[in-house]
């Protein structure tokens, strides 16, 4: 059953919105986050200070597509206002890791006594911080900070060993101000 399912976001007061086509561009105080979205048979506009989304006859495909949309364009607006960050933790019972930021990668040194450092690319607009143990990532886009954050987590998992005995590795302990 076809529906019209239109969902409205109200443009903040200084932040500039610009859509081309299927891009999307929230920019405020020289900050800016960029989107392109997969709008199949959905219209994405603005319409004096709100941005308007949705579909005359919609089906329940497009109505998760709508919401969808709805809340990446409300996490960037958001990330205009404040960072998104994440907070990681080194841990260790085996062998001392450290970590390292040289340029645009992460160098994780002597993960389960391995000669060779792991690393890992990181975008120019993420912001990270090491002190110790603790590793602070921060960007005013969501999904770069997020993907970051997975991708430490991730080069650091072990496979095929017991979890309880071997517990080395980066793991999330905050996500966004929510504790995990």
């Amino acid at each position: 059953m076809k529906k019209e399912i239109f969902n409205y976001i109200e443009i903040p007061e200084g932040v500039n919105v610009s859509i081309e086509g299927d891009k999307l561009k929230v920019e405020k105080n020289g900050i800016s986050n960029e989107k392109k979205f997969d709008l199949k048979g959905i219209t994405l506009e603005k319409k004096d200070n709100k941005i308007v989304i949705g579909d005359k006859e919609s089906s329940k495909r497009e109505k998760r597509n709508i919401n969808t949309i709805t809340s990446h364009i409300k996490n960037m607006i958001n990330g205009l206002e404040k960072p998104f960050e994440y907070h990681l933790k080194v841990c260790f019972n085996h062998f001392p890791i450290t970590v390292e930021l040289k340029g645009d990668e992460i160098l994780i040194k002597n993960f389960l006594g391995e000669r060779y450092p792991r690393k890992i690319k990181v975008d120019k607009n993420v912001e990270i911080k090491i002190e110790k143990e603790f590793i602070t990532i921060s960007s005013h886009n969501k999904e770069l900070a997020g993907q970051t954050a997975a991708n430490l987590e991730m080069i650091t998992r072990i496979p095929n060993r017991d979890r309880r005995i071997f517990q080395d590795g980066i793991f999330i302990t905050n996500k966004n101000g929510k504790q995990i």
